[in-house]
C-alpha cells in the first residue's frame, strides 16, 4: 500500500525539521556552502571546500538521486543516498537523506552510524524495526506505511521486512553530512586484515569451523 503523495511529502517536510533540531555536525558559517565534488583536491577536510557563492546554482539544491530503486545486496536491500555526491548544497548542513528499499523477507541487518542519530519514514510496505541500547535492551516496533522510528546516534538497529509477498520501501534522515555505517556481522568477519580466530571463537562462543562458515556465508 502507497501512502498519499501529500501525506508522505508532509512527513518528509517533518522528518528535515527534526533533523535540524538534532544537527550533531559543526555549524555552517555561511548560509551555504555548495560543496566542490568535481575539481581534485590535494588535502583532505572535514567535508567538501565550498564552490564560490557567484557559481552557485539552483540545481546544487536539488536531486532526483532518491527516484529509482537500486540492487539489491547479499542481504537483499539496497540504500541510495542524497548525499553531498548528488546534492551538493548539502554540504555542511549536517544531514543527509536516504531511500531504503528491502525485498520480500530481506533485511538490513544489524549495524550501526556511528556520527548520527536516523529518522525513518516507511512510505510502502511494513518493516520490523529496532534497536538495542547500550545495557542490552532491545527495543522494536511494527511499522505500517506513514510510521515513523528515531534510531539513537551510534547504536545498533536494522530493518527486516517480514512481509512475504510485499517489498518495502522506507527513507531516513541522519543527523550528520557524513553519519558512517558499520554492519555488525560484516565487520567482525569480513575485515581486512582479518579479525584473528581466537578472538572471534572466544568473543562469539564459536568453534574454527564456524568462523570459517560464516566467513563464507558472508561472501568472505
Amino acid at each position: 500500500m502507497v501512502i498519499d503523495y501529500v501525506l508522505s511529502f508532509q512527513l518528509i517536510l517533518g522528518l528535515i525539521f527534526i533533523l535540524t533540531l538534532v544537527e550533531s555536525d559543526p555549524d555552517p558559517l555561511h548560509d551555504y556552502c555548495v560543496g566542490d565534488i568535481k575539481s581534485p583536491h590535494d588535502f583532505y577536510s572535514n567535508g567538501a571546500p565550498c564552490i564560490s557563492p557567484e557559481r552557485t546554482l539552483a540545481s546544487h539544491f536539488a536531486t532526483s538521486s532518491l527516484s529509482e530503486v537500486g540492487n539489491m545486496n547479499q542481504f537483499n536491500f539496497n540504500v541510495t543516498l542524497a548525499n553531498t555526491n548528488y546534492l551538493p548544497g548539502l554540504n555542511t548542513l549536517g544531514l543527509v537523506m536516504a531511500r531504503i528499499d528491502i525485498a520480500v523477507n530481506g533485511l538490513v541487518p544489524p549495524h550501526s552510524h556511528p556520527r548520527a542519530s536516523e529518522v525513518t519514514i516507511l512510505l510502502e510496505g511494513s518493516l520490523l524495526v529496532g534497536f538495542v541500547d547500550t545495557s542490552n535492551h532491545l527495543y522494536t516496533q511494527q511499522l505500517r506505511p506513514g510510521d515513523c522510528f528515531v534510531f539513537p546516534k551510534g547504536l545498533i538497529h536494522f530493518l527486516y521486512n517480514t512481509d512475504l509477498v510485499n517489498p518495502a520501501m522506507a527513507v531516513s534522515g541522519l543527523s550528520s553530512q557524513n553519519p558512517g555505517a558499520q554492519i555488525s556481522s560484516l565487520a567482525a568477519f569480513r575485515s581486512n586484515p582479518q579479525i584473528p580466530d581466537e578472538v572471534l571463537k572466544k568473543g562469539f562462543k564459536i568453534n574454527g569451523q564456524d568462523v570459517v562458515r560464516i566467513r563464507r556465508n558472508l561472501g568472505g
